[in-house]
Formats: C-alpha cells, structure tokens, sequence
C-alpha cells in the first residue's frame, strides 16, 4: 500500500504527540532520582550516628541477645526475604534482574524461604521462576511513602519474630552504580547476631572524647537496633526506587531517540513525496500548455 501525504502527515503527527510524552516521563524520572538519592545521602549521616552508637553500647556491656532463635535453624519458614521491584513497567530488565539475583542466592539456603515482594512486576517475575511470594507491598511514589512501607515490613517481621518463626530475613534490591545504571544486592538483615555485634564494636569513635552510655537493661541496645533496621530498610527501598527510575530514564532515552530517527525518517518521506506530487502538477500544467498551443 502506498504512503500519501495526508497518511505520513498524521503519522508525523503521532509521533510527535509521543515524543512529547516520552519527554516529559523523562523530566519526572530525572527528579526522581534526585530526590531519592537525596533521601539516601541525608540518611547517611543518621545511619552512622546510629552506628555508634551501637558500637558504643557494645563496647561498655558487651554482646547481647537481640534475637531468639529456634534450636533447630533449618526448619522450613524461617527464612524470609523481601525484594524490592517497581509496580509499573518501561524499566528495561530491572525487574529480572533482581528477580535473578533473589533466586539464585536464596536456592542456596538450608531451607525455602517465604518472600515478600514490593511491586506486581517482581511478583510476577519471582513466580516464573517458581519462588512465588507470599505477601506483596505496593512500591512507594515519593520520598514520604517509604517509611509507611518500612513499617509494614517491620510489623510483619516483628509479628513473625515473637512467635519464633523468623531466624534471618534478607533483603534484595537494585543499587544505583556509576559504571552501569544500577546493580543488584543483597542483604542479610537478621539475624543481628554476634558477628554483627562485633562489628560494630571495631567501629572507631571519632573524637577523642570517650562516650558513656546512659541507662540500665538493654532498652537502649533494642531501641538502637530498631533504627538500624528502619535505616537499612529505607535505604534499600530508596536506592531501589533509585535505580528503578534510572532505568525508566535509559529507556526512555532510548525510545527519544529511536522517535528522532523515526520522525527524520518520515519527514524526508514526506518531502520527498510533495516533491515528486508538485512535479507531476507541473508535467501536468506544461503538457497542457503544450498541448493547446499546439
């Protein structure tokens, strides 16, 4: 079927309107960013005075049982996992990445672990590949949603702790890197056992002034392990969000570009067919001429 100028017309049209659409999810993904990793640079600092002061505590009273455990660890549904992924698509293979990554580092634990998913397009790739999850959160869409979502987390595992049922719980998720657009991690969050007590204690103090811990019991140590749990979880929901948005601007790039080579493309066929059409009226105007002159 042959292109007229009328058809090229509107597809020219239309693939303007979408460029201006692709143009503006760029512009939002790009604040985005800023603001998540902003999120994440502020809560640096708060993340090291909770570190600290840990490590403080630590020092003076030594390790502590912060978690309960079953004596046999190996019974299956101790072991949860939460990874973080994006309810909405147009992010390249963001999802499966960490989808991959997930499975095949909890294929290696002593037992199948119950996963929490944070976006319906995880959820659907962590089922393909048979680790279906048993919960699913909604991806937060600003700054001020995540620490709603890490409460839900917390209550959850908290819920699941009392009753004796969780002995570790790892976290999965896209971290922003400046070789590539993002990078898949993962987490062990609990259980926050000796190991983890002794690195905190080799922690440097960074005055000379020795710090002195106040109060009795360990309420302090719980109350400081609890905002650790809180920091780490929103940092990883922030760079997950991060990192998602990353790979909607890449994409979104992409399709710009794929647009522009497009429109030149139709363009130069829209020229080209005025062209030959303005040509044809002309042969048709002289013949005509010529032909009554004659």
């Amino acid at each position: 079927m042959s292109e007229t100028t009328a058809s090229l017309r509107q597809k020219i049209d239309r693939a303007g309107d979408l460029q201006s659409v692709v143009r503006t999810m760029k512009a939002v993904a790009a604040s985005s960013i800023g603001q998540y990793e902003n999120s994440v640079r502020a809560l640096a600092d708060y993340n090291r005075t909770v570190e600290l002061g840990l490590g403080a505590y630590l020092r003076q009273r030594g390790p502590v049982p912060l978690v309960t455990t079953r004596n046999n660890p190996t019974v299956s549904g101790e072991i949860h996992a939460v990874v973080f992924g994006s309810d909405q698509g147009l992010v390249g293979q963001f999802n499966d990445v960490v989808a991959d990554h997930a499975v095949k580092t909890l294929a290696a634990l002593p037992s199948k672990p119950a996963v929490w998913s944070v976006g319906e397009r995880v959820h659907a790739r962590l089922t393909d590949a048979g680790l279906a999850p048993v919960g699913l959160f909604t991806v937060p869409n600003s700054v001020k949603a995540i620490t709603p979502l890490v409460g839900q987390i917390l209550v959850h595992s908290d819920a699941h702790h009392s009753q004796g049922e969780v002995t570790q719980l790892h976290l999965f998720y896209n971290r922003p890197s400046s070789g590539a657009v993002y990078i898949p991690v993962g987490q062990r969050l609990l259980p926050l056992d000796e190991s983890w007590q002794s690195r905190m204690t080799q922690l440097p103090w960074p005055t000379g002034n020795l710090p002195e811990v106040m109060g009795g019991g360990t309420s302090i140590l719980r109350a400081l392990a609890r905002e650790y749990l809180f920091v780490s979880l929103f940092r990883a929901c922030a760079e997950s969000l991060a990192s998602e948005n990353a790979s909607r601007l890449a994409a979104m790039q992409r399709a710009d570009k794929n647009i522009e080579e497009l429109l030149e493309n139709l363009n130069r066929t829209f020229h080209r067919l005025r062209q030959s059409g303005i040509d044809e009226e002309l042969f048709d105007v002289v013949s005509g001429f010529e032909a009554m002159s004659s």
